[in-house]
């Protein structure tokens, strides 16, 4: 193809398409999720279990058991699905609970499945019931039941399907049933990560990002990510914008400290929601104890999201506690606001 063929064929492109461009130009998209368990960072106990499946199945020429991840979110669940899948030399289908609204379309996605291939679902405790039951003989013997006509003309047809691996992820493992729960052969938790964590996932981005990090820059901005990578990776995100906009480039402490200021993201990571959330314990309802309930309808939020999202940070750095009773604001929470803590009323709690 000549200069100016090629030329008028990528005009007409884009004019048939005006969010074509033409291949030269297309940005490289720059991936942050490690492709190997051996680039991962953190969990370090899931990561080596998962080694030890992935061996062991290639050394029986089997197909690894099926997985289950649970924790709060950006924690790295969907990360690890891809290296399974990249691992095991399988191709992943991606999809979610509460896209899976009737049993053809589960079905429709395991028939298409090949051997070692991986099946990620992402927040399964969302499923329907009717869907879900498509599942266990899927999982266990790798068939699937289907059932044609109604009442005395009905009729059972058993479907083969390969040997695919089922890899879930939820942040309310306690929402699944119990089925569906016992089927999967590894079931793995996932922690918030340490400082010393974000703070290698943060230079390890920052070189794929191609910017610059002061070491006391990273330690910040690792303080800030609330244990989670997903939250430093964006963070830095930001950072590196304000640095390029706002100084020449190199992320310092300094700029750090302002662009999250900016993003309204303090000392100790909290956001302007977790700040709200804590504030309408202590001021609507003295402290608390209040249910999640009665939170969300004065913040005007989603009770899951201050359930998924909110709480579990705050309960890991003790801001927020979770009684029978209720929600309670802690004395850290009291003093980080600025609020005068009442010893009395915590007396009175220890008390009870």
């Amino acid at each position: 193809m000549t200069d100016d063929v090629l030329t008028e064929s990528r005009q007409l492109q884009g004019i048939l398409n005006p969010g074509f461009l033409p291949v030269d130009n297309e940005p490289e998209l720059v991936s942050l999720r490690p492709q190997r368990l051996v680039d991962y960072i953190g969990q370090v106990d899931v990561v080596e279990t998962l080694k030890i499946a992935i061996e062991a199945a290639e050394k029986r020429n089997e197909v690894m058991d099926h997985v289950l991840f649970h924790g709060p979110p950006g924690l790295g669940k969907t990360t690890l699905a891809h290296i399974i899948a990249m691992e095991t030399g399988g191709q992943m289908t991606v999809t979610s609970g509460p896209a899976l609204e009737k049993g053809g379309d589960l079905v429709g996605i395991l028939t298409h499945l090949e051997s070692g291939d991986v099946l990620f679902v992402d927040e399964i405790h969302r499923m329907p019931k009717v869907v879900e039951e498509f599942l266990y003989s899927a999982m266990e013997d790798f068939t699937v039941d289907i059932v044609f006509d109604k009442g005395v003309h009905a009729r059972s047809h058993k479907i083969p399907l390969k040997q695919f691996i089922l890899v879930g992820a939820t942040t309310r493992v306690g929402l699944l049933s119990a089925p569906l729960r016992d089927r999967f052969g590894i079931f793995r938790s996932l922690d918030f990560y340490s400082e010393k964590d974000l703070i290698r996932i943060n230079k390890r981005s920052a070189r794929l990002l191609d910017v610059e990090v002061k070491d006391d820059a990273a330690l910040e901005l690792s303080r800030r990510s609330r244990g989670t990578p997903r939250v430093v990776n964006r963070l830095l995100k930001r950072v590196r914008d304000y640095a390029q906009v706002k100084a020449d480039g190199v992320v310092s402490v300094e700029i750090v400290h302002a662009a999250l200021d900016l993003e309204g993201v303090d000392e100790k990571g909290l956001t302007r929601l977790d700040r709200r959330y804590l504030r309408t314990i202590i001021d609507f309802y003295k402290g608390g104890p209040v249910g999640i309930e009665a939170i969300a309808a004065t913040l005007q939020e989603e009770t899951d999201t201050l359930v998924d999202v909110v709480e579990p940070y705050l309960l890991k750095i003790g801001m927020v506690l979770r009684t029978s009773s209720g929600r309670r604001a802690s004395r850290d929470a009291y003093r980080h606001l600025g609020y005068p803590v009442q010893e009395g009323l915590f007396n009175k709690f220890t008390r009870e």
